[in-house]
């Protein structure tokens, strides 16, 4: 293809909706004219003289130097995904919790200060308590919700602030627009974790957020299959994001970057169908005697379900609740499921089921885990696509143990 048709079917693809930027965008068809997107399995690529070398290695000239930066697969899931997310460029990572290691990393030093919400996933609180404040780098935990709490929490030095939303596992709403307009306030940059929803369902970026991360192992694949994260947001950010990965080499595959860009050319359609199935599974359990509480945003009595609705084109595919009893009434809904997968993973075409407090938020002392409201009773479900009367038929038998 002439340089002249490459650059205007970018233009056309930087021009596009959603879905087409799903499936088109940042592919480059080679001599041989390739429809599908190859997978480059060379770790590193040949130069046709020294001179040509020395140029690609100092930057002066645009092109591969080796795989753990430069990819041309890599790099297409790296184009698609922030062409979706509406950013100027992503960094593609080894997983999800690489993606938020490598922003913190290449964007934060010692002596900075991040708030964080209490409500993240439980991997998360433990890479900056434990991890990043041996490199010097605080972190204060608020509630989502309080945006009071939030600026409060605010110090000179504090440079980042850091949520999911919606949250793991209880479903939690924050207002990314008030949280954006409380960052460029105070001089630092808002970071939203967009595991939950997706592109698909909620663009962080257009609602004043300055970086997103993902991890691209849950809904990007969509069927449980491979683990890599992305980082998306500035051009100038990204610079320094890749910066970090070139030297200390979290870098994604280019067989898992191919795996991923076969699922986002589904995204969309998969996300409002998770989404139909996890409101119609989140109304029933509401009226189920031995449930205490659902914790979905689609339901309209969740305190955050206006909001949802405000900054999101769908409510998407994990719920939570509890039942009553104890740990044991607990475990025994979980064991009692034939259908369901028991795993800690989401975002896959079949149904998960997990006991947050003892699995995904263990590691947080029982302190932490009642402060962001990780009971011993509660249950995470990540629903996937199967038939709603057979997952209902399933959580009945789940009922049914406690």
């Amino acid at each position: 293809m002439s340089q002249d048709y490459e650059e205007q079917r970018r233009q056309v693809l930087r021009d596009a909706q959603l879905d087409t930027q799903a499936v088109r965008a940042g592919q480059r068809r080679s001599a041989e004219g390739e429809h599908s997107e190859p997978i480059f399995t060379t770790s590193s690529y040949v130069f046709a003289s020294a001179e040509e070398a020395a140029a690609r290695f100092s930057g002066e000239q645009a092109g591969n130097v080796y795989s753990r930066y430069t990819n041309p697969t890599v790099r297409t899931f790296e184009e698609r995904i922030a062409a979706m997310e509406g950013g100027e460029a992503a960094v593609a990572t080894s997983s999800g919790m690489a993606a938020i290691l490598s922003t913190c990393m290449a964007l934060l030093q010692c002596g900075d200060h991040i708030v964080c919400s209490r409500s993240v996933f439980g991997t998360t609180t433990v890479l900056l308590n434990k991890y990043m404040a041996k490199l010097g780098v605080s972190s204060s935990f608020v509630s989502p919700l309080d945006i009071d709490a939030w600026r409060a929490a605010i110090r000179p030095d504090t440079k980042l602030l850091f949520l999911e939303s919606p949250s793991n596992p209880l479903a939690e709403i924050a207002d990314i627009k008030a949280l954006s307009a409380l960052a460029k306030e105070s001089g630092c940059l808002l970071v939203v974790d967009n595991c939950f929803c997706t592109p698909a369902l909620q663009r962080p970026l257009e609602l004043g957020a300055d970086i997103v991360v993902h991890s691209a192992t849950k809904y990007l694949d969509g069927q449980g299959r491979c683990v890599g994260g992305a980082v998306v947001g500035r051009r100038e950010q990204m610079d320094e994001v890749l910066g970090f990965i070139r030297s200390a080499g979290p870098s994604m595959s280019p067989f898992n970057a191919w795996v991923f860009l076969k699922g986002l050319e589904t995204l969309r359609l998969r996300m409002f169908a998770h989404s139909d199935n996890a409101l119609a599974l989140a109304t029933w359990l509401d009226t189920q005697p031995a449930i205490e509480r659902v914790f979905y945003a689609g339901l309209p009595s969740h305190p955050g379900h206006a909001l949802a609705a405000s900054q999101q084109q769908a409510f998407g595919g994990v719920l939570s609740f509890t039942v009553r009893g104890d740990r044991d009434s607990a475990w025994r809904f979980i064991d009692a499921t034939r259908l369901v997968s028991i795993t800690a993973n989401l975002g896959d075409a079949k149904t998960t089921i997990v006991h947050p407090a003892t699995t995904t938020h263990g590691r947080l002392s029982p302190e932490q885990r009642e402060q962001a409201g990780i009971s011993d009773t509660l249950i995470r479900v990540a629903v996937g696509l199967e038939d709603i009367r057979d997952l209902k038929a399933d959580m009945q038998r789940g009922i049914d143990a406690v």
